[in-house]
């Protein structure tokens, strides 16, 4: 498969320098394990919030960062988008026989994150015994579909970001919103929040769909096995993502010499 050609050769370039390569993967890490101290110490002052314990919000918090990290590794391509429209050099992913979305998604491989990735399956395994849960085969499905349809939507928007580039050369920060505020927002249940907020990350950018609506299940707040299928319109997210970005390809104008 061509991508995973991409990635053997990202890996060999990254490997030249292993220290760095290292250091930086440890810095995914800690900064991921801070982020978990402010829940730990929220939980420790208000023992819930809004009936939501404190394993529950855990495990939230390790799916949404579980597929933030998996995108960031493997989307890094779309996140630094605009260097290749600036330099030109989309000109030549035109030219190729290849997907364009393809061809910018193996144009990065960030190992580094790799650290939150770590960080967050530590997270999901303490969480999981803490749980009042009956793991049963279909919540076990549940939660890989809630893991899956994050990077769906993850990847959505790295893709709307980058996107934007075709109209405004660089990209534009409020994208961050969704990526970076997306992931804080989602660590926690949408309940916690406002209702408009509720709403647009339900129907709008279906956060709700790939960590409340399943989590219900998985808690046995709802017995519908349709909340355990719900990831998977995470899935269908890319599909409006992706004519956005042929959209935006048929707009392009060579910046290059």
């Amino acid at each position: 498969m061509l991508y995973l050609k991409y990635i053997a050769m990202h890996l060999r370039s990254l490997m030249q320098y292993r220290i760095s390569t290292l250091l930086m993967t440890l810095g995914q890490f800690f900064v991921a394990f801070f982020s978990f101290l402010s829940i730990s110490f929220l939980f420790e002052r208000f023992g819930t919030i809004d009936g939501w314990t404190f394993s529950e919000v855990c495990l939230c918090f390790a799916v949404t960062n579980m597929a933030f990290s998996i995108t960031e590794c493997i989307a890094r391509g779309f996140d630094t988008f605009s260097g290749l429209v600036i330099r030109g050099d989309f000109d030549r992913i035109l030219l190729r026989p290849r997907s364009t979305l393809l061809q910018v998604l193996g144009a990065g491989f960030e190992i580094s994150r790799i650290g939150k990735l770590l960080q967050s399956i530590v997270v999901l395994v303490i969480a999981i015994p803490l749980m009042t849960v009956d793991w049963t085969g279909p919540k076990v499905i549940t939660l890989i579909f809630m893991i899956s349809g994050g990077i769906a939507v993850f990847m959505g928007i790295f893709i709307l970001g980058a996107t934007v580039c075709f109209f405004t050369l660089e990209g534009l920060e409020f994208i961050n919103i969704f990526t970076d505020g997306g992931r804080e927002l989602a660590a926690y249940p949408l309940p916690v929040y406002g209702k408009w907020v509720q709403r647009f990350f339900t129907f709008i950018i279906p956060f709700g769909c790939i960590n409340y609506l399943p989590l219900l299940y998985i808690t046995g707040r709802a017995e519908s096995m349709l909340y355990m299928l719900i990831p998977l319109l995470g899935i269908l997210f890319l599909a409006p993502c992706a004519l956005i970005w042929r959209l935006g390809v048929r707009h392009y104008t060579s910046s290059g010499s």
